[in-house]
Parts: C-alpha cells; sequence; structure tokens
C-alpha cells in the first residue's frame, strides 16, 4: 500500500481575502469567527471599519451589529465559492447578550449569519447545539431572583451545518473505498448526530499574553474531530479561514485530512504553528483511546447480551454494522516541516 501523507498549510492572511483558494477546491469549512458584539472582539471588527469603532462609542448597537456582520458576509461569500458541491460548511457561533445606551439586548448572531448563508444559496442542515454550562456565580443576569428583570443565562453556543448544492457524488471506486475507511463506529454515531452536545469543554490555550489568550477563545479539538470526520473523508481538504491556534489543522490531520488555515493575528498563526509542529504524541494519544473506547463498548455490548454481527478486520474489532467493517485510524509516523508554514504528516 502506497504511504499516506497529508499535507496542512497555515497563512497569515484576512478571511475575506481568499482569492488564492482555487474555485470548487474545499470539501469541508470548520470554523469559529469572532462574534459580533462580543466586547473582546470589539478591537478586531473595529479594524476592519472605522464606522464599527464610531457606532460603539455613540452606543448604537443596531449599526454596530449590523457592520459587524456586514464584514463577515465578505467571508461567507468566498466559502461558497471555495466549496465543492456537496461541500459542507460547519460554523460555530455564539449569540451576544449586551447592555449599549442603556438598553440591554440580546444579539442573534446565528440567525444573522445563518440569513446571509442562505441568502448565498447554502443548504441549511439541522444544527447541532454546543452546550457550554458554567457555575460561576456571576453568571446570572439582571434582577437576580426578582422578576421580571431577570434574564436568561446564554449557555450554549450553535454549529450551524450548512451545504453547497445536493448531495456530495463519490464516482470512482478509488473514491467509495476512501469513503468506506472514513466510517465512524456505530456507538460514535449516536453520540455525535445528536442535535446537542454536552461536556465539551472549551480550550485554555498556553499563549504568550493574556490578550492574545482571550482572543483565541479556542474551541476544543474533540469539537472539530468529530465535524472532520462526520462531514468530510479521508484525503479532503479541510479549511479554517479563522484559524486562532490551530485546532481544526490538528483535527484534519488527526483524520487524515489535507488543511489550510488563515490566521490575521500572527502572534496566534505562530502558537499554531508550534501546535503543529508538535502535535504526534498528543493526536496518537487521542486516536489510542479512540480505538480503546470502541473496544470498551463491545465488551459492555457483550456483557448486556447484545450481538454484534459484524467485524472490522483492520483493527480486528467486532462492530454493530457492515458499514464499519473497512473503517480504518492510522497512527501518525512523523510530522516534517515543508515550508514557512506548511508541514507533512505521515501515517503507520
Amino acid at each position: 500500500m502506497d504511504e499516506v501523507r497529508t499535507r496542512h498549510e497555515l497563512r497569515v492572511a484576512d478571511a475575506r481575502e481568499l482569492g488564492a483558494i482555487v474555485d470548487g477546491s474545499v470539501h469541508l469549512v470548520v470554523t469559529s469567527p469572532p462574534y459580533p458584539m462580543i466586547e473582546m472582539w470589539d478591537g478586531c471588527f473595529a479594524a476592519l471599519d472605522p464606522g464599527i469603532a464610531a457606532a460603539l462609542a455613540g452606543e448604537r448597537a443596531a449599526e454596530a451589529f449590523a457592520a459587524m456582520h456586514a464584514a463577515l458576509d465578505r467571508v461567507w461569500r468566498e466559502l461558497h465559492r471555495v466549496l465543492v458541491e456537496g461541500g459542507i460548511a460547519c460554523i460555530n457561533i455564539g449569540d451576544a447578550a449586551r447592555t449599549l445606551g442603556g438598553n440591554f439586548r440580546l444579539h442573534p448572531n446565528h440567525a444573522r449569519v445563518l440569513d446571509a448563508c442562505t441568502g448565498l444559496g447554502f443548504q441549511n442542515l439541522p444544527a447541532i447545539l454546543w452546550r457550554k454550562p458554567t457555575n460561576a456565580p456571576s453568571k446570572f443576569m439582571g434582577s437576580g431572583m426578582l422578576p421580571p428583570g431577570a434574564y436568561v443565562t446564554l449557555e450554549h453556543e450553535y454549529v450551524l451545518v450548512l451545504r453547497k448544492g445536493g448531495l456530495r457524488a463519490f464516482r470512482t471506486e478509488a473514491d467509495r473505498e476512501r469513503r468506506r475507511e472514513s466510517a465512524f463506529f456505530w456507538e460514535e454515531r449516536n453520540a455525535w448526530f445528536s442535535d446537542v452536545w454536552l461536556g465539551l469543554t472549551g480550550t485554555n490555550q498556553e499563549l504568550p499574553d493574556s490578550e492574545t489568550r482571550a482572543r483565541s477563545a479556542a474551541f476544543p479539538f474533540e469539537l472539530a474531530f468529530r465535524l472532520v470526520c462526520m462531514f468530510s473523508v479521508k484525503g479532503d481538504t479541510v479549511l479554517d479561514p479563522f484559524a486562532g491556534t490551530g485546532t481544526t489543522l490538528l483535527a484534519a490531520m488527526a483524520a487524515e485530512r489535507h488543511s489550510l488555515g488563515l490566521e490575521i493575528d500572527a502572534a496566534l498563526a505562530g502558537a499554531a504553528e508550534q501546535r503543529l509542529a508538535g502535535a504526534a504524541p498528543e493526536l496518537n494519544r487521542y486516536l489510542t483511546e479512540r480505538l480503546a473506547r470502541h473496544f470498551r463498548f463491545v465488551g459492555e455490548r457483550k456483557a448486556a447480551g447484545k450481538e454484534l454481527k459484524h467485524f472490522n478486520e483492520p483493527h480486528g474489532a467486532a462492530c454493530v454494522s457492515a458499514q464499519e467493517t473497512a473503517l480504518r485510524i492510522r497512527r501518525i509516523r512523523g510530522i516534517e516541516r515543508a515550508g514557512p508554514g506548511v508541514f507533512t504528516a505521515t501515517y503507520t
């Protein structure tokens, strides 16, 4: 069998300018943009449009909200262009609750992004609610225990799932074989394809200063890995136009996909490069545990007297369905730097 290799590239670039990416060359997008009307990203948006800074200074909430999303609209147009027919875009976005001009209100970021993307022709698929509970005493907003001025606490974000065109076609036998190898286990399917994800906590990155760390706001590896496995196959190209510290690229590497990340902040891009260069031990631990979880599931199912009618030859594992029998998980043999911001992973 030919050696399996994947390519991973990180560029310091503006997500609104994807001109260097060929039309229809990306199979999956997994990303999380700066959230409009969340205070820690005010500076990012103001740097893109001085009108945003003026609107915030004047406490004109509706104007600031509209201008921030106008900046993001350029990104969504580019994503639609670079995706293949049948390609998927997964956009992690949270709503914002904020007081401006003495008025407290919710700014529905997910609805605004969804409206923009469907207007471009994206097909809206069932979304995921990522629930991020917190027990901090300060999480409650408004008048505390006194009605009617208390407000519901925001403890979830959205993962919007959007498709360009109809179902993706796998026309050659080689494509169909890659798809079979890319299967997930039955028990993973049951957890991953639920519309509410619990127990995934945000990632606290070790970054050089507190300001950069706050701006990264990285989603957890598990979230990115699930999405990569759910909506792409091995050998596909995964794009993250807001790459941050490179979590999407790491997930693609672990799942034997190629990846491309864009990050406008050079400090974050530098942190992402460091993570990619030394990622093999961490990713191999994760892949080993993924397989171990399946063997635990098999043991528990057999102990409960439930039959497993099929067998996965690559790993010598019983499985529930025939679609799992060709599933193959490869460990990362090595990661080599192939150029500035470019890495090649090989597998065994």
